[in-house]
């Protein structure tokens, strides 16, 4: 299950084909996206023995009215039945939101690695070959994020919101729709 999970997941995405379509009906307010995502466990020292999980180095990248900008992820991913986790860890130190990549990530002992205490874990359901699944996080007594996402073998679907106070302050109206980059 692990394994499929990550082939769908790993590689090159953007959402080219969504903004383009958007962009010419004038919706000028929702960005160009790309995901780059690469498992790194070949950079993750000391791993226990019979390690199962999946470390994932997300690195995302939005761009709306001309500026960029990055919001990379450190993943684990693991098997709870027949479903798949994503735990969520902190950026290795030395890192920062523009300096941490897998090109740029040296190896990392894995002991000093930490979950993020403020993500809750998602869990995804495989049906109708599609993997459904989020999470609800309260980062503050009063700042939630909500994760809702579908992948499958024809895109990956993303909702991401953040609300302070009830009120949203980050995310769209519609899920951004990544699909796979053609091979090079």
């Amino acid at each position: 299950m692990l394994n499929t999970f990550i082939r769908i997941l790993e590689g090159r995405f953007s959402n080219v084909e969504q903004f383009q379509e958007l962009q010419g009906r004038g919706v000028t307010d929702f960005p160009f996206a790309e995901h780059v995502n690469t498992v790194c466990n070949d950079k993750i020292l000391n791993l226990p023995q019979g390690f199962a999980g999946i470390f994932m180095v997300e690195e995302s990248y939005y761009t709306i009215h001309g500026k960029t900008h990055a919001s990379p992820h450190l993943f684990l991913f693991t098997e709870v039945g027949q479903n798949v986790k994503l735990t969520s860890y902190e950026i290795p130190d030395g890192y920062g939101q523009d300096s941490f990549t897998y090109e740029q990530l040296k190896p990392v002992d894995y002991a000093s690695l930490r979950v993020s205490e403020k993500f809750t874990p998602a869990i995804y359901v495989l049906k109708n070959n599609v993997w459904e699944g989020g999470s609800v996080s309260m980062f503050t007594p009063v700042l939630k994020f909500t994760l809702s996402e579908r992948f499958s073998e024809e895109a990956l679907e993303v909702s991401e919101y953040m609300e302070l106070n009830g009120k949203r302050t980050f995310g769209y109206d519609v899920p951004i729709l990544y699909k796979r980059n053609p091979k090079a």
